[in-house]
């Protein structure tokens, strides 16, 4: 994959980016050697070419495809690229100057590679010297945290002064992680923020299109950069001072994001450092938020987040309390249905009267089958006389509806879920139910909404409608078990609240007159 040598362009014109020509890749070795540290959060495999993290395994989190494995976040294997680079590049921010870049070769220092108990950091070191100019790269891993500081110190040990610049970038393949599913999608790709501009995402498709620096900040003086996937995140978060952020194309199906920053003079014999953190973790709201501002933005809830994050809140709360997500998420559902308990009622009783006059408009259609314009008049006479509203079922339905795609927002972004049991058969919020109970329960529940509800004038429509559940329930069995616990328990609270609203309006229709 040669492209991935590419040190960063020159400018935020993808036409500008450096090519893999101009990469020092010629005199660079075709790899390196493999240096294996453990910690309390990771293993993590650096390369010496470079001295970039070419593997990262999360010991907290299980593999959704292989549950005996731990998850891995960062690898470089043949169908899967995905890794953290940094380096140097010269004051035009090209490779002219023969800076260390990730294609130069380092050496370990020597150390400890693993974090021993009662250890609470850990630093790594790697060193090089290209172009009269000495790095040091050292990481520090902090016990209990998903931040892994990373310093580069700079010394000129050449005769004449430098001008560099450090990049930070991600570097991976556009394929679809493993464990996702074909009927919901969440959001997977780059993204930057910036103070000015906020959160900014930037799809691959847009970037293979050149449209990339169209969809983000190009200059700001504090921000980060990242690669999303759904419950993961990497992130560079630099310290504060003024950047360039890019975004392009290396290889096929090969991308990047990063950002460059310029980093002073550097007199010979003179050493300057940087500081740098990257995150390689889960997209845990409440770490995310400590770590940088608007770094939490990468849960991403879409248009739902400003319904999304109080309703997570809410739900944290419950779990606080409850201790079970499973619990959480019905006892949540139940808070919702009663604060819409008001609106839900009307729009049953209007259901419930439109039920009603089922038999009379049936009538009516028969009466004045062959005429539309009278079928309608008679038709809105008989909802002014009965005093009911055609519209009145569906109105207190839809202001329901942002609230109900919000909390399914919530479940779907919530890392909480992953590998979270409920009770019984449910091990993991986040996979589909295993045997399929709950959306088999899913199917029936909605049948028997369908025929709570009035029947549909339409024969056609009424037929489309009663195979709604099985269709719905074929999906839900591909989607989280989470997910499809807060529809079941919704649904069974729908229907009992629509049942005895149902009851009481039948039991109050006019009774027919004795002869």
């Amino acid at each position: 994959m040669p492209a991935a040598g590419s040190v960063p362009p020159s400018t935020n014109n993808p036409s500008a980016t450096a090519a893999a020509s101009d990469a020092p890749s010629a005199t660079a070795p075709a790899k390196g050697e493999k240096v294996a540290v453990a910690t309390d959060r990771y293993v993590v495999d650096f390369n010496t070419l470079g001295a970039t993290i070419d593997r990262v395994e999360l010991l907290a989190y299980r593999d959704s495809t292989d549950p005996a494995t731990n998850f891995v976040l960062l690898n470089q294997v043949p169908d899967y690229y995905y890794v953290a680079q940094t380096g140097l590049v010269g004051s035009t921010g090209g490779p002219s100057a023969s800076l260390p870049t990730h294609r130069t070769a380092f050496t370990a220092v020597p150390g400890p590679r693993t974090m021993e108990d009662g250890q609470d950091t850990l630093d790594v070191s790697f060193e090089a010297t290209s172009g009269g100019v000495r790095l040091v790269k050292t990481f520090t891993f902090h016990r209990g945290s998903y931040e892994i500081g990373v310093r580069h110190a700079v010394t000129n040990v050449g005769e004449q002064p430098v001008m560099p610049q450090l990049y930070l970038q991600l570097v991976r393949d556009d394929k679809t992680p493993a464990g996702g599913s074909r009927f919901y999608s969440t959001y997977f790709g780059p993204a930057v923020y910036s103070e000015a501009e906020k959160f900014q995402k930037v799809s691959f498709g847009d970037i293979e299109k050149g449209k990339g620096p169209d969809k983000h900040v190009a200059r700001a003086d504090q921000g980060w950069v990242a690669m999303l996937q759904h419950y993961f995140v990497s992130a560079w978060i630099p310290s504060d001072g003024a950047r360039d952020y890019y975004t392009d194309k290396l290889d096929a199906n090969l991308f990047r994001v990063g950002l460059r920053e310029p980093l002073g003079t550097v007199a010979p014999g003179a050493t300057l450092t940087n500081d740098a953190r990257l995150y390689l973790g889960p997209t845990d709201e409440r770490i995310l938020e400590k770590v940088a501002p608007g770094l939490d933005l990468v849960r991403d809830y879409g248009w739902t987040t400003i319904l999304a994050k109080p309703m997570f809140w809410v739900l944290e709360k419950i779990h606080a309390f409850v201790g079970n997500w499973g619990w959480s998420i019905i006892l949540l559902t139940i808070g919702i249905k009663l604060v819409f308990f008001p609106l839900s009622a009307a729009s049953y009783k209007s259901m419930a009267r439109m039920k009603n006059l089922a038999p009379r408009m049936k009538e009516l259609q028969e009466r004045h089958k062959d005429d539309r314009a009278k079928l309608n008049q008679a038709t809105m006479e008989l909802y002014r006389t009965e005093k009911v509203n055609p519209m009145g079922g569906c109105l207190p339905i839809v202001v329901q509806i942002p609230f109900f795609i919000a909390l399914y927002s919530t479940l779907l972004a919530s890392v909480e879920m992953r590998g979270a049991p409920w009770l019984g058969w449910i091990h993991d919020l986040a996979a589909p139910d295993p045997f399929y109970l709950l959306p088999i329960v899913m199917m029936a529940s909605m049948f028997v909404q369908y025929k709570l509800n009035p029947a549909p004038p339409d024969p056609t429509q009424a037929k489309m409608m009663l195979v709604m559940p099985l269709v719905f329930g074929v999906t839900f069995f591909f989607f989280p078990a989470g997910l499809v616990l807060y529809w079941v328990v919704n649904n069974l609270l729908s229907i009992a609240q629509q049942w005895q609203i149902t009851r009481m309006i039948g039991d109050r229709k006019p009774k027919p007159k004795a002869a």
